[in-house]
């Protein structure tokens, strides 16, 4: 069972409907603010994932379909301010989803997973939280917070059978992309040695690696086409 948060838009969307495609993959996305398209209706469920008592009972609900689980986190939120012009509510927000609401869904599934002796846990995090980009304060904490998370995950869960990595993810041509002025899609474009935004597909083949490999455990896999 593949479990997909921030699956009603950008990159969560794309992966949901690369595993419909593949037929033999049983696949739920969840979703909160932005309803899914009617097209996949059927594979979501919604749920707020800042809301502890609901994701429990979301848990419970589905548990006796969960098997050979599967997470990938791609849920999240953006606020750009410089730090001391910052509205703290907004700031929090984003480390609330970002960071929290993940770690809520992980908290929950995680002695499923114990149990069953198997499970991949793969968050997406951001080449923001490794370079210098002014007004990220709140995205970049939230994202790195992903790291040294895993990394004691991980730690507590190896010889689970549980795997959690981080994608370290820079700029392709979906999702949050598109609220980046054209000028300065072309200033990181610049940046790129291929001169190109990411093709998500690639996401995708990071994905499947993570999935089947089970020596690969509390890494930060950097797939941002070398730009730093």
């Amino acid at each position: 069972m593949i479990i997909i948060t921030g699956a009603s838009r950008g990159i969560g969307k794309f992966l949901l409907e690369k595993f419909i495609s593949e037929k033999n993959e049983k696949v739920i996305g969840i979703y909160n603010s932005t309803p899914p398209d009617q097209e996949y209706e059927k594979y979501y469920s919604k749920l707020d994932l800042l809301n502890f008592e609901n994701v429990t009972q979301w848990i419970k609900s589905m548990n006796k379909d969960f098997t050979d689980l599967i997470l990938l986190n791609c849920a999240g939120n953006n606020y750009n301010s410089f730090a001391h012009k910052s509205d703290m509510r907004n700031w929090k927000n984003v480390i609330d989803l970002n960071l929290v609401a993940t770690f809520n869904l992980i908290h929950e599934i995680l002695p499923i997973m114990r149990e069953q002796e198997r499970g991949r846990i793969i968050n997406f995090s951001s080449i923001v939280a490794q370079t210098h980009i002014p007004g990220t304060s709140a995205y970049a904490a939230s994202k790195a917070g992903l790291w040294g998370m895993s990394r004691a995950i991980a730690a507590e869960n190896a010889t689970k059978g549980i795997t959690i990595n981080n994608l370290n993810l820079g700029y392709y041509d979906i999702g949050m992309i598109s609220e980046v002025p054209e000028k300065f899609q072309s200033i990181l474009k610049a940046k790129i040695p291929t001169g190109n935004f990411g093709n998500p597909e690639n996401i995708y083949n990071a994905v499947r690696f993570l999935i089947d490999s089970d020596y690969v455990n509390g890494s930060s896999i950097d797939m941002n086409g070398g730009l730093y």
